[in-house]
């Protein structure tokens, strides 16, 4: 008799759990060309504001006595990498991680227009098992990114392991609305508006079906902040923005 396959949800859908990457990695490759364009047109252009506070919050220092070396997860645009470059006036090295090409390839094409962009290497990985040596980065960032990773906790646990004593790991991700009012019209915006929209945009309306599935999904702010805690890291913080649309988590390797 054969073992039960795990699974796991990818939206709405439950499939195997070795299967989830794949069709995680099919949604990016289609949209990577227009996705910043999308995030401006289903946020109002809001989420600049959260990255801006993400960026704001990591501080990262204009000078030192060694690199300060970030790694960007899932950060294949390079939207956050540029910010902390020039948050940083040129000092901060990023690492630009991502498991699409796709998305990479964008990213790369962008940082030869950044006014620091020879401080940004672009590389393909997997957030699960990062090519990197452990104690190497100062600071690990990722932006609604990891709600599509299949498992958050051995993500988690690789940040831990590649941070420095001292490191910080900044994690900002769509939440759960708690504003009476504004979640209602959320659900109706999420469901009957960025599908639609992005079929426009991007020719292709099922690859926002699954990001408004996935943002359900997502665990509550409380179950993540644990399992941020499991992985071992301390001081682990949960700042609500926009009435809980998104929200930042912030955690030290102590």
């Amino acid at each position: 008799m054969s073992e039960a396959r795990e699974t796991t949800h990818f939206g709405n859908r439950q499939v195997a759990l070795e299967e989830k990457q794949g069709l995680v990695n099919a949604v990016f490759h289609g949209v990577a060309d227009r996705y910043d364009l999308m995030n401006d047109l289903m946020s109002g252009g809001i989420h600049r504001v959260w990255k801006d506070a993400m960026v704001a919050n990591l501080a990262p220092p204009k000078k030192g006595t060694r690199p300060y070396r970030v790694l960007d997860m899932a950060g294949g645009t390079g939207d956050i990498a540029e910010r902390i470059i020039n948050a940083s006036l040129g000092y901060a090295q990023v690492t630009v991680s991502d498991i699409n090409s796709d998305m990479l390839r964008v990213g790369a094409e962008r940082a030869k227009n950044w006014r620091f962009g020879s401080q940004a290497t672009f590389v393909e990985a997997n957030a699960e098992d990062l090519p990197f040596e452990s104690e190497s980065f100062d600071a690990y960032t990722i932006a609604f990114g990891i709600r599509n990773v299949p498992r958050i906790d051995k993500a988690l646990a690789e940040a831990y392991r590649v941070l420095k004593r001292g490191g910080r790991l900044l994690v900002l991700e769509f939440s759960q609305v708690d504003v009476p009012g504004l979640d209602r019209v959320y659900d109706l915006f999420s469901d009957r508006v960025i599908p639609p929209m992005g079929g426009v945009v991007t020719g292709d309306a099922q690859p926002y079906q699954y990001l408004v599935e996935s943002i359900r999904k997502f665990p509550s702010p409380s179950a993540f902040t644990a399992m941020i805690a499991a992985a071992g890291f301390k001081r682990v913080t949960h700042t609500p923005y926009s009435g809980n649309i998104a929200a930042l988590f912030g955690a030290w390797k102590i």
